[in-house]
């Protein structure tokens, strides 16, 4: 605000947080029957953006079966006790940014 006694004018400062983008991919992992998967990306910055794990086209949440970590950067999913219904395609999805494995 400026305020000259007899006038007064106002703006507002509007911020927007920079795009997060993926710096270090998800690799592919091959593991036995009944072991934990654990698939880890890292992000160009600490972000508040909504990411999201899906296990082919179906979004995952953390429960007993998937634990779901973010620790500062760098995002994890773990596979509890994999089966062979758990092969397929493991995708990590932040703002326009996709990788996969």
């Amino acid at each position: 605000t400026c305020d000259t006694g007899d006038q007064q004018t106002t703006a507002v400062v509007h911020l927007k947080e920079p795009a997060a983008t993926i710096v270090e991919m998800l690799k592919d992992v091959t593991s036995y029957e009944g072991e934990d998967a654990v698939f880890e990306c890292r992000l160009s910055r600490e972000t508040t953006q909504d990411a999201q794990w899906f296990l082919g086209d179906v979004p995952l949440q953390s429960n007993e079966m998937n634990e779901i970590r973010v620790q500062g950067t760098r995002h994890s999913l773990i596979l509890r006790k994999v089966t062979l219904e758990d092969c397929g395609y493991i995708s990590f999805k932040i703002g326009e940014h996709t990788s996969a494995a």
